[in-house]
C-alpha cells in the first residue's frame, strides 16, 4: 500500500469537516485499505460490525481526547480493527492510556499539515493489524480438540477485563482438570486417548451457552469462562453441572471410558483483575483435586435453560 497525494488530501479535508463538526467527543471516520492508498469514509457508527480495516478518531480537544480514553466501546474497537487517533493536542498520560487500551498510533498535529503522516501511520496500523491476525489464527486452535488454547483464552478474558472496568458486571473463569486418558489409550490403544480427550471437548460445549468459552489449557485441562452471569453463585453450580457431564461413561471405540474431573475457580472481580493471575488460581484449584459437588436442595446451573 501507499499514500497517494489524493489519499492524503482526503484524509486531511474529512478529519478537519469531522472536527469542526463536532469539537467534543471524538469523531470517528472508518477506513479501507486499498490498492491505491486509504480510502476514508465518515461514519458516526464505525464500532458496528463491518469489513472496514481500520478506525480513525479525531479529537480536536484535549477535552474531546479524555472522552476517547473513557469510551466503553474503545477495548473491542481495538481489538477488531486497526485504530488510529488524530489530536490536536499532545498529552502524555492519556497517550498511554489509549495505547494501554489498544490503540496503535497517536498522530499529533493539525491538518492538512500532517495528512501525509496520517495516511503513513494508517497503512502501517492496518499492516500490524493483519499480521497480528494473521498470528492469532494460526496460534489460537489446540489442533487436537478445536479449541481456543491459553493464549487465546488470555487475551480474550484481558479484552474483557477491560470492557469490564468500565462498566463492571461478574465473570467467572473455571479451570477442570480431566484424567483417564492415559487408561483408555493403555486399554484401548494410543489414539484413543486423544479420541476421549475430543469427546471431553465436545461434551464440555454442550453443556455451554454460545456465549461461554471452552479453552483446552494444558493436556488434561480446559479453561472455561463464564461471562454473562446473574450472580456469582452461578459460577459454583455451572462447575457441578459440568463435574456431573463428565461423569457419564464416553464411548470410545465401541468401549464406554471414565474421566475424574477436579474444578478449580477464580471470580472477576473478587479475585483479582488481571486474567493471568485469575487463570493461575483457577487452575491451582483445580490441580489440588477437589471435585465440585453437586449442590443439594439447590436450583440447577445458570445455563440449564440454554442448554
Amino acid at each position: 500500500m501507499r499514500a497517494s497525494g489524493a489519499d492524503v488530501n482526503a484524509a486531511a479535508a474529512l478529519a478537519l469537516r469531522l472536527a469542526a463538526l463536532d469539537p467534543g467527543p471524538a469523531a470517528i471516520v472508518r477506513a479501507w485499505a486499498c490498492a491505491d492508498g486509504i480510502r476514508l469514509v465518515e461514519d458516526d457508527a464505525a464500532t458496528q460490525p463491518g469489513d472496514h480495516d481500520a478506525v480513525l478518531y479525531v479529537a480536536a480537544s484535549a477535552e474531546a481526547l479524555h472522552a476517547l480514553a473513557l469510551r466503553r466501546e474503545l477495548p473491542q474497537a481495538a481489538f477488531d480493527h486497526a485504530v488510529v487517533v488524530l489530536s490536536a493536542v499532545d498529552d502524555a498520560a492519556v497517550a498511554s492510556e489509549l495505547l494501554t487500551l489498544g490503540v496503535q498510533a497517536i498522530v499529533v498535529g493539525s491538518l492538512p499539515g500532517c495528512g501525509a503522516e496520517l495516511a503513513r501511520q494508517l497503512r502501517h496500523a492496518v499492516l500490524r493489524k493483519r499480521v497480528e491476525r494473521s498470528a492469532r489464527s494460526a496460534y489460537a486452535t489446540d489442533l487436537a480438540t478445536g479449541l481456543p488454547h491459553e493464549t487465546q483464552l488470555l487475551e480474550h478474558m484481558s479484552q474483557l477485563v477491560a470492557l469490564r472496568e468500565r462498566e463492571p458486571a461478574p465473570m467467572v473463569l473455571l479451570a477442570l482438570r480431566v484424567e483417564g486418558y492415559a487408561q483408555a489409550a493403555a486399554r484401548l490403544g494410543g489414539e484413543a486417548g486423544n479420541v476421549l480427550r475430543r469427546k471431553v471437548a465436545v461434551r464440555l460445549r454442550a453443556a455451554l451457552r454460545a456465549s461461554d468459552v471452552v479453552a483446552a489449557i494444558g493436556p488434561e485441562m480446559f479453561g472455561v469462562l463464564l461471562v454473562h452471569l446473574e450472580a456469582k453463585a452461578d459460577g459454583g453450580r455451572v462447575a457441578a453441572k459440568l463435574v456431573r457431564a463428565l461423569q457419564q461413561p464416553i464411548v470410545v471405540a465401541g468401549q464406554p471410558c471414565a474421566v475424574a474431573a477436579s474444578v478449580g475457580l477464580a471470580i472477576y472481580p473478587d479475585h483479582g483483575k488481571d486474567a493471568a493471575a485469575l487463570l493461575r488460581r483457577a487452575v491451582a484449584q483445580a490441580g489440588g483435586g477437589t471435585a465440585a459437588a453437586a449442590p443439594a436442595g439447590r436450583r440447577g446451573a445458570a445455563n440449564d435453560a440454554a442448554s
